[in-house]
């Protein structure tokens, strides 16, 4: 288990990289890396699809493991991101809700939906 991100963050400083904010801009790609510190990280990593970005297999989570973590995790800013995730629609509502049950996150996410996405 990785207890810091300072190893990362110093590899990619040598390499011309700066952390802007929570991120790495790597390309044009903000890269946010999280250490696997909690079941629904883990998971989150261990399920992670690999994509191939221009020859160099990348695992990347998925939207579902994103949204949940963003719910969790539970600032302002993770709200917002959670109904951009919603409204672009790239999310698969059953493999989410399957995320959410597993990691005691369906409450969090009703009132979430109340809140922001059906206020009264």
């Amino acid at each position: 288990m990785i207890l810091t991100l300072a190893p990362i963050y110093d590899f990619l400083r040598a390499r011309g990289y700066q952390p802007e904010s929570e991120a790495v801009v790597i390309g044009n790609w903000p890269v946010q890396f999280l250490p696997a510190e909690t079941p629904l990280l883990r998971e989150a990593v261990e399920q992670a699809p690999v994509h191939d970005y221009e020859g160099v297999p990348t695992r990347v989570m998925s939207a579902e493991h994103l949204m949940a973590i963003a719910l969790q995790t539970g600032r302002a800013k993770d709200y917002a991101r959670l109904v951009a995730f919603v409204e672009s629609g790239v999310a698969d509502s059953a493999r989410l809700d399957d995320i959410l049950a597993r990691h005691g996150l369906k409450e969090g996410w009703q009132r979430f939906e109340s809140r922001y996405l059906n206020p009264p």
